[in-house]
């Protein structure tokens, strides 16, 4: 049996969103309020190695990526029917600890990071190293002024990040009860609850676009001539620059975390475009259910790991593959149900980004409509959301001893988490409110989707980590 522990630090417990450093990373003395002519010879430097730039091989390479990442890939009956899939193998083979296992990436993700990731030619798009990567260099250019924009932001939306990994809780919580048996599960409770939880989302959605817009506005020419020599979509035009020590040392965990991921969406945000903006993975939805642990879990403490990007689809048709006609049914019949919800979600992304944009523009966002669409996003997450939950435990309640087994195996994952996680952080399991209401019994609280986070719901310091596993139920 496998000792479930982080070993090398608590940075390390963020690696599935990238935010890792590493070993060979250093401080540097230079002066950040201006990029040094050093910075530009690394530049130079890798524009001149064995590496892709702007032939025509690597412009077709371009346009492949383009067109197997999309708006309408993602949103394809088979895209959607494998990732659905893979949610049900890992829900069931899970645990609640798994299900709580999500990238911070997920939350406000309006700033084309997702689209830039996925179609990166240089094939580092889900590699560990990749967000360091970028944001080490956003934060080595931005002078101390434009810095401390993002440090105070950090500091402002930390305690909101917080608040929404901690009042996803209630949510799997129910998922769960579903699963082992409770019936009654409410498809109306659910989406009123994450509709409520949503709120958070458009907080950290519309402040981070402000102060980003800010940033943006007031980059010197230098420092754009800098970024106009990183590319997009290739990681290997990104320079291997250190990580901001100092920085670091001076923040918390989280904080420190949302500086990196304001920095990473910055250049994407800043180099990409609406199309980015609008586009989301198939995984996006639906995110209560332990697939994440499941696909990201050998990623832990390897910063050289490149997480499989067929790993969803090969898995998802093989958990399909092992289920009996009616089992099948059930979760293929999710396809059509869920069509119209997702058809208004990407209607609902495309007028989000479009306000959000203006920022870079020096335009004003309708704040009233930018909270307004984003929490009617979440009501449709937490309707799509229920019904997987039902649906995976119709599925359970009559599969097989063999089924089991052979689900089982084909998670081939023997941990599952003892205790819990903030995000991809550690922490001990929570308390959480009762959720009778998720299931017709009373009223939902007023303050339901923003409960009062715990004082002790804080990731677990690395000399006491989860330290037990257990394997999978069989």
């Amino acid at each position: 049996m496998k000792r479930f522990s982080i070993k090398k630090g608590i940075t390390l417990l963020l690696i599935i969103a990238g935010m890792i450093s590493t070993a060979s990373c250093s401080s540097t003395n230079a002066d950040k309020s201006s990029i040094t002519d050093g910075s530009k010879a690394n530049v130079a430097e890798i524009e001149q190695r064995n590496i892709p730039g702007d032939n025509q091989n690597t412009k077709s390479q371009r346009q492949k990526h383009a067109r197997e990442y999309s708006l309408e890939q993602a949103l394809s009956d088979n895209a959607q029917l494998s990732t659905i899939a893979f949610s049900g193998l890992a829900f069931i083979t899970g645990n609640a600890g798994a299900d709580s296992f999500f990238p911070p990436g997920k939350v406000a993700d309006f700033f084309g990071f997702q689209y830039m990731r996925d179609i990166d030619v240089a094939g580092y798009g889900h590699n560990t190293q990749f967000l360091t990567r970028v944001a080490n260099n956003m934060l080595y250019i931005l002078n101390d002024t434009q810095k401390a924009k993002l440090v105070a932001l950090a500091k402002q939306q930390a305690p909101l990040y917080v608040s929404f990994a901690y009042n996803r809780f209630p949510i799997m919580n129910a998922f769960r009860q579903s699963l082992e048996g409770r019936s009654g599960l409410s498809q109306e409770a659910v989406a009123k609850y994450t509709a409520n939880l949503y709120k958070t989302d458009a907080d950290l959605s519309y402040n981070r676009a402000v102060v980003v817009g800010e940033i943006i506005n007031s980059l010197t020419e230098e420092q754009k001539a800098y970024l106009a020599k990183m590319k997009f979509d290739n990681f290997n035009t990104w320079p291997d620059v250190p990580e901001d020590e100092k920085l670091k040392k001076s923040l918390t965990h989280t904080e420190f975390v949302a500086v990196m991921t304001y920095a990473s969406e910055m250049f994407s945000w800043y180099k990409g475009g609406i199309e980015a903006d609008v586009y989301f993975c198939p995984e996006r939805h639906g995110t209560y259910f332990g697939g994440f642990f499941l696909k990201d879990y050998p990623a832990m403490n390897n910063p050289d790991y490149f997480i499989s990007t067929a790993i969803t689809g090969d898995k998802g048709q093989e958990f399909l593959n092992i289920l009996n006609d009616e089992q099948r049914k059930l979760i293929e019949s999710i396809i059509p149900e869920q069509k119209p919800a997702l058809a208004e979600i990407a209607q609902i992304r495309r007028e989000v980004a479009i306000e959000l944009r203006k920022a870079q523009t020096g335009g004003t966002i309708d704040k009233e409509k930018v909270y307004k669409l984003i929490e009617r996003y979440g009501y449709l997450d937490g309707q799509i959301s229920a019904l997987y939950a039902q649906r995976f435990s119709q599925v359970n309640a009559t599969l097989t001893d063999e089924q089991r087994a052979a689900l089982i195996k084909l998670r081939d994952l023997d941990v599952i988490p003892s205790g819990a996680y903030m995000f991809s952080s550690e922490i001990p399991f929570p308390s959480i409110p009762d959720v009778g209401f998720m299931f017709g019994e009373g009223d939902m609280p007023t303050d339901a989707g923003r409960f009062e986070v715990p004082a002790n719901f804080a990731p677990i310091s690395k000399s006491q980590p989860n330290d037990e596993a257990k394997k999978p139920k069989k």
